[in-house]
């Protein structure tokens, strides 16, 4: 028997969602959440053989599900992703596809490989966006999630390009929530904290941090879909009194506090490099 609120996701959101990066971690516990509610999904990651487990898993619970195994940061995955959708009335986009794949120094590093950064959490999603929610806008109901980062509230060495692009997601989804609120779309970038994903499992985070307040991906996911009618930007509660989002006007020793706290999360040593991505 489905609850009141998969009633109310069903009506305002479906018969379709698309979720890019949702094959496993919080995209898998969005579409799980999701299938329950009898909302047909398009799941977009990279990897085939985790797409294809949690695409299983959601057809058992009954619904339909397309899976895309594409790279979102490639020019041409918009072309694949409308060609995919094609006929489909799309209520919902939900983009959890941002990560930190180049990190390095920004003096080190590459400039092309932080343009795929940028265009992984900056380029894709505002194409889909343009794409998706202008027949929602039509229809007047729908909703647009970006999942972001507390990495956007204060600069950190080795996300340089990351955390700057975190920050214009989050304003970007302020911007586009004015525009779309009387029109009964919903828009909300989610911030997300220390979370137990898969992939922070597999660089190594040190959980085990005096104090550090680790979320679960599904209760991360049930409180997204709970909060994306509020907009327009909603930090997990597990991290809501974060440093990072209280910082006060000494922006260097903000940074600085945070940096050290980075350091001990990614478990290096003074003077130790890690191509570790930032948790999300």
């Amino acid at each position: 028997m489905s609850s009141g609120s998969d009633q109310a996701w069903a009506r305002q959101y479906g018969p379709w969602a698309v979720i890019a990066g949702g094959s496993e971690g919080v995209g898998a516990e969005f579409a799980f959440l999701l299938a329950r509610a009898g909302i047909h999904l398009v799941l977009i990651a990279r990897k085939p053989k985790p797409l294809r487990d949690t695409a299983d898993r959601c057809r058992e619970l009954g619904v339909q599900v397309r899976e895309l195994a594409l790279d979102l940061s490639r020019p041409d995955s918009l072309e694949k992703i409308v060609a995919a959708t094609t006929g489909l009335e799309v209520g919902l986009l939900v983009y959890n596809a941002g990560a930190n794949t180049h990190s390095a120094e920004f003096l080190d590093g590459d400039l092309a490989a932080f343009q795929q950064v940028i265009d992984l959490n900056v380029t894709t999603p505002l194409a889909l966006i343009h794409h998706f929610a202008g027949p929602m806008r039509a229809r007047r109901r729908g909703g647009v999630m970006l999942i972001g980062s507390l990495t956007g509230y204060l600069g950190s060495a080795r996300h340089t390009v990351y955390g700057g692009v975190k920050a214009f997601t989050r304003i970007f989804a302020e911007g586009l929530w004015l525009e779309l609120r009387d029109y009964n779309v919903h828009v909300l970038e989610l911030v997300l904290g220390v979370t137990k994903t898969p992939a922070m499992q597999r660089v190594g985070l040190n959980f085990d941090v005096p104090g550090l307040r680790v979320s679960d991906p599904a209760d991360v996911a049930r409180e997204g879909l709970t909060q994306l009618a509020r907009g327009p930007v909603h930090v997990v509660s597990d991290h809501a009194d974060n440093p990072a989002l209280h910082a006060g006007p000494d922006r260097a020793e903000a940074v600085l506090g945070s940096h050290r706290w980075m350091q001990k999360l990614l478990q290096r040593k003074p003077g130790q490099t890690s191509d570790a991505p930032p948790p999300e």
